[in-house]
């Protein structure tokens, strides 16, 4: 039987550019939890110096290369009842940075997850950008890769919504080029640089225009917002009323396959699997692919991997 009440993973966004946007209940969080989850350690103790806060739980890596490894260990330290802290560098755990896999398998194992809400890079370059703002689609990072960037940006070229992209500085030129060739060079953007920060710029105007000015090079963060495609979007809505009969029947058949009779409680080892497979899903792995590889990862039967995930979608 246990001692205590398993802990809570408290998801806090960090400031992304000033320390003093940071909340009052980020920095009493630091001072109080037994453990924060942090992608840049160094980053944070700065951050709570300035803040004046003494942390006084344990730090853990979580970063991009040891995500998936240190989720059964935080979900065990929740479990045993310890508070959990979890933040990145900047911004919102998990948009575009590390904490989508913990907090899948925090809620699948049955965990409390709570927010504190903060700054986001992605809602400031939104706000600032005067695109409209009613509707928007945030796509991250585009692929690394030239001929993925370019599939994505055709798929992307007749999307109605504003769209957010985050990118590297160093890219912003090159990428603004792909999506002029894609979406046109009259399509209208804004490139949001360096956001709250001193030399904070906000650049306004076509792609074409934006591409012209940024490969003069550019330093810093770079959110970029581009208006969503002018063509209304009933072609797209036609489109999806007439599809194939087989893939509506396939989305039902996902929600009739055999199911362990009562939502259990996942394990750690249970609930990490089952966020990764999600995860895995999420960019575009197919689930019986994911279900095998994360079963020879974890050295679970491919079986216990399939439940875990059908009880996760069930809570």
């Amino acid at each position: 039987m246990k001692d205590s009440e398993p802990g809570t993973l408290i998801v806090a966004s960090a400031p992304i550019g000033r320390p003093e946007d940071a909340s009052p209940r980020l920095a009493s969080a630091l001072a109080g939890v037994a453990m924060i989850a942090v992608e840049d350690i160094g980053r944070l103790r700065r951050l709570a110096a300035a803040l004046g806060v003494k942390p006084a739980g344990r730090f853990v890596t979580y970063s991009n290369g040891v995500e998936q490894a240190r989720v059964p260990g935080l979900l065990a330290a929740l479990e045993s009842g310890d508070d959990v802290l979890l933040v990145t560098a900047a911004g919102m755990p998990g948009v575009s940075d590390p904490g989508y896999r913990l907090v899948a398998a925090a809620a699948a194992a049955g965990l409390r997850v709570t927010v504190l809400p903060g700054p986001s890079a992605v809602t400031a370059a939104l706000a600032v950008s005067g695109l409209p703002s009613d509707r928007f689609c945030f796509e991250g990072f585009p692929p690394r890769g030239e001929g993925k960037r370019a599939r994505r940006f055709a798929e992307l070229a007749d999307e109605p919504r504003t769209l957010v992209f985050f990118e590297a500085a160093r890219r912003a030129a090159t990428t603004l080029a792909e999506l002029a060739a894609a979406f046109g060079p009259d399509r209208r953007a804004v490139v949001c640089r360096e956001l709250s920060k001193t030399h904070e710029e906000i650049r306004r105007g076509t792609l074409g225009e934006l591409a012209e000015w940024a490969a003069g090079g550019l330093l810093g963060e770079v959110t970029l917002v581009v208006a969503g495609s002018p063509v209304r979007a009933g072609a797209r809505h036609a489109a999806v009323a007439g599809r194939p009969a087989r893939a509506a029947q396939t989305e039902r058949a996902l929600h009739t396959r055999r199911v362990p009779q009562t939502v259990r409680a996942l394990t750690p080892a249970e609930a990490a699997a089952a966020a990764e497979v999600a995860a895995r899903e999420a960019a575009g792995t197919p689930r019986k692919e994911a279900i095998a590889a994360v079963a020879k990862e974890t050295g679970l039967r491919r079986r216990e991997v399939y439940d875990a995930v059908v009880v996760a979608r069930r809570r």
